[in-house]
């Protein structure tokens, strides 16, 4: 079954609710705790859990590891290859973050930079040249990649990626990729995000 955006979105957000409620030693919960935490009612919950065939007690709720375990059943619990295009602040800052990805079964195998210097560093993942973009991604059978890098090279950088395989890429550039339609992006613009904010509190731009 094909998951719209917004349900892929509420389906790991309770997620990783469960995910923090199985880290406070709780094993069972209702609807209703976990619709409020992961910002929905409890109709919403039940009805997204049922389309799946997931099924609570009505006096016990609903057991967390068979939760995450049918979950995982929806996403795939296997490992998935991610590759980082760009190691300025916020390619080291993800890689750095590596070991939080690694419990959602989401690996940073290599990041790709143009300056040497950079190849050179510790930043707890190997950093390859561009040229050995298709190596390291057919290697380690990477599908998605993270593009961190200066918009101006964005889109060669994009190219560059999906000739060699990559069938999902989160864009940090400050700018709108074009990709085919069989490739899936989404494009993050963090100004953008901020001045959102603060349109919507009421502050001046």
């Amino acid at each position: 079954m094909a998951l719209v955006r917004s349900d892929i979105k509420r389906l790991l957000e309770y997620k990783l609710c469960l995910l923090r409620f199985k880290e406070l030693g709780v094993s069972t919960i209702f609807s209703h705790n976990l619709g409020e935490v992961a910002g929905v009612t409890a109709v919403q919950v039940r009805k997204d859990f049922s389309v799946y065939g997931i099924k609570g007690k009505k006096r016990g709720g609903y057991n967390i590891d068979e939760l995450l375990e049918a979950l995982n059943m929806i996403f795939g619990s296997s490992s998935k290859n991610i590759v980082i295009v760009g190691m300025g602040n916020i390619g080291k800052a993800l890689s750095q973050y590596n070991e939080r990805f690694i419990k959602k079964n989401l690996h940073i195998v290599a990041g790709f930079d143009i300056d040497p210097a950079k190849q050179n560093k510790s930043y707890g993942i190997p950093i390859h040249s561009l040229e050995k973009l298709k190596e390291v991604v057919q290697r380690e059978k990477v599908s998605t990649a993270i593009i961190a890098v200066p918009f101006q090279i964005a889109q060669e950088v994009c190219n560059i990626l999906i000739a060699s395989g990559i069938r999902g890429i989160l864009n940090f550039a400050p700018v709108i990729l074009k990709v085919p339609e069989e490739v899936v992006i989404d494009n993050i613009n963090l100004s953008n995000k901020l001045e959102g904010i603060i349109y919507n509190i009421g502050g001046s731009l």
